[in-house]
């Protein structure tokens, strides 16, 4: 689950204003705009106070930076909210809502720190352009247009005025979204001619900046924006050898626990690498919890959902304890897609807190004081970085070197996104496949083209006969140019997994005998969700098991094999859908528009294996 960055380094300080002659050539304009702003300011810091409002938020953003190097450090107060971001020159680094501040080293996060450090250090007033790219495009509506694309950085656009050779826009790629950045009302502040609204429009949220005040310090040294190496002592585990083990369920590929929230519950939970610490509405409700904000949160599918913000007392997972945190409210597992009403999600501020060991043989979760962990008893290290919230380590796929994201939030072995499949023309490489419905995240539902890869390759282990999804979005998660797949608990679950976000490392420990249903696929060729009174079909494969039976979309399934009712719950009823051998025939009784019906089902395979 992802949602838009508060990162908001963008500014451009400039002196006292001058009118020059219009600009012709990319250099002259950019003399003009140094000129207009009153040449090069003496190496200082700058301090930058904001007011902020947007996503029903209001509250403080400071930026302080580097006017030579651009090295830069942000904080974002918005209660009860609190995030940062910064740039020593070296490394990006951000701080999540809990406090716990890591490494950004993955993705296009290194890049975007390039572009906001040479935009602050006004690097294209340098003879050689700072060493970026820098193309002209022409002019409309927002000015002089160019394409900058720094040494080390990501391409961005850039609009001049003709007339003052101010910035009024910037648009640039962040992830799998587009930022749009309009500056307006320039005024003279200590000596800066600094615009004091700046409205920002990315995923499907409107911003608006404010600037307050605007200050001049002696130049600080590098480490004044590096990674902050303190962290967070709010948690504690009861127990005498620094561990708490906990029961868990595997539903539908995902892994619940039961957490007490304020003291109340337990709410079952998931545990998702590739999310946040979250509670859904209805827990929030049932806590009677005031819910602040409203912020556009995106996922595996195209759409995208509003999210708030809540302050806690306390979790109490087991003997582990985490107190004053401030939760997301978001409806990310509605009870008719997981089976069962979900209380919220342990994601990156729990992972950051624990070693966290997932043993799919065993069932449990074990949750580790960091400082009493073993590596050595863990497995396989695999180091990787963090790309915004979320792991990210290199791999393969059929031979071909991708990096992959970990989701043990996806259900999924693999899903590639859409640029990864394009550039290596996986439809037709892979041509033995059937279209279907094969997710459902917060951001709605996924289809895709399954198909089965001859290896995935991670870290010195090589599966056989791996399920992947190809992808073909153009919005969303799965869209991101700047990773080629997301590894899920489909694959991990041969595996005894580790993850140590401190240490930044993957250990994985095979299992001798994994589950059952590794590497299956659905062999019924239709989706089924939780309905008043039974399984509703939400999509049929064309061709497939089902549609040759005469399901259609709509449908609810009353009962399976003529047993009188349903399986006893979602997970399970799709479970059987994948490990009942092909050839089986399943009796289908079932409701459409109210009327009764019934039909055979003959499972088979829709995909085949594949040898190596």
């Amino acid at each position: 689950m992802t949602r838009p960055s508060l990162i908001l380094v963008w500014l451009l300080p400039a002196l006292a204003l001058v009118m020059p002659a219009q600009a012709q050539t990319i250099a002259e304009l950019f003399a003009a705009h140094r000129q207009a702003s009153g040449g090069v300011a003496a190496p200082a810091e700058v301090a930058l106070t904001f007011g902020y409002a947007g996503q029903d938020l209001s509250g403080q953003v400071s930026l302080r930076y580097d006017n030579a190097s651009g090295a830069f450090r942000e904080e974002a107060v918005l209660p009860p909210t609190r995030e940062g971001h910064g740039y020593d020159g070296e490394l990006a680094w951000q701080t999540d809502l809990s406090g716990v501040s890591f490494p950004q080293q993955g993705g296009d996060r290194p890049a975007l720190a390039v572009n906001a450090a040479y935009r602050l250090a006004n690097a294209w007033w340098r003879p050689d352009f700072g060493g970026a790219q820098v193309e002209l495009l022409g002019r409309d509506a927002d000015g002089v247009h160019l394409r900058v694309t720094p040494h080390g950085g990501k391409a961005f656009d850039a609009w001049f005025d003709p007339r003052s050779h101010l910035q009024t826009r910037l648009s640039e790629p962040r992830g799998f979204q587009l930022a749009d950045v309009r500056y307006r009302d320039y005024r003279q502040v200590q000596g800066l001619m600094l615009p004091h609204t700046v409205v920002t429009e990315q995923g499907g949220d409107t911003y608006t900046l404010s600037l307050q005040a605007a200050e001049l310090h002696a130049r600080q040294p590098a480490e004044a924006y590096a990674l902050p190496r303190e962290r967070p002592r709010d948690w504690r585990l009861d127990s005498a050898d620094g561990r708490t083990t906990l029961p868990m369920r595997l539903l539908n590929n995902h892994i619940y626990v039961d957490v007490k929230v304020n003291g109340a519950g337990p709410f079952p939970f998931l545990l998702d690498t590739g999310g946040h610490d979250i509670l859904t509405p209805a827990t929030a409700k049932a806590l009677g919890l005031r819910t602040v904000g409203a912020a556009s949160s995106g996922g595996g599918g195209e759409q995208t959902v509003t999210s708030g913000y809540t302050p806690i007392d306390s979790l109490q997972i087991g003997q582990a304890h985490i107190d004053r945190q401030t939760m997301i409210v978001l409806e990310f597992a509605p009870r008719e897609i997981e089976g069962l009403q979900v209380g919220g999600m342990l994601g990156l501020s729990t992972l950051q807190r624990f070693v966290v060991e997932i043993d799919y043989g065993a069932g449990t979760v074990t949750l580790i004081d960091p400082a009493r962990f073993e590596p050595a008893r863990a497995g396989t290290a695999l180091p990787f970085v963090f790309y915004d919230h979320m792991p990210l380590l290199p791999g393969s796929i059929d031979g071909i070197p991708a990096r992959f994201t970990l989701d043990t939030g996806s259900r999924s072995d693999i899903t590639l996104t859409t640029p990864f499949v394009q550039r290596h023309d996986l439809r037709q490489r892979l041509p033995d496949g059937a279209d279907m419905l094969s997710g459902w995240g917060a951001g709605g539902p996924v289809t895709s083209r399954r198909v089965r890869l001859h290896s995935l390759a991670l870290g010195g282990f090589d599966s056989a006969d791996v399920v992947a999804d190809l992808v073909d979005q153009r919005k969303g998660f799965f869209s991101d140019p700047n990773l080629d797949g997301n590894i899920g608990s489909g694959w991990l679950k041969r595996f005894v997994v580790s993850f140590d976000y401190g240490r930044q490392t993957l250990y994985l420990r095979p299992l001798a005998q994994p589950d059952a249903d590794v590497g299956s696929v659905d062999r019924s060729g239709m989706w089924i969700n939780l309905g008043d009174a039974g399984y509703r079909v939400m999509a049929v494969v064309p061709e497939g098991p089902a549609a040759k039976a005469g399901l259609r979309e709509g449908d609810v399934v009353t009962s399976m094999d003529g047993a009188g009712q349903a399986p006893s719950n979602l997970s399970e009823a799709r479970r059987q859908l994948r490990i009942l051998p092909a050839g089986t025939a399943l009796k289908i009784n079932y409701l459409r528009d109210g009327k009764p019906g019934s039909t055979t089902l003959v499972l088979r395979d829709l995909l085949p294996t594949r040898a190596r």
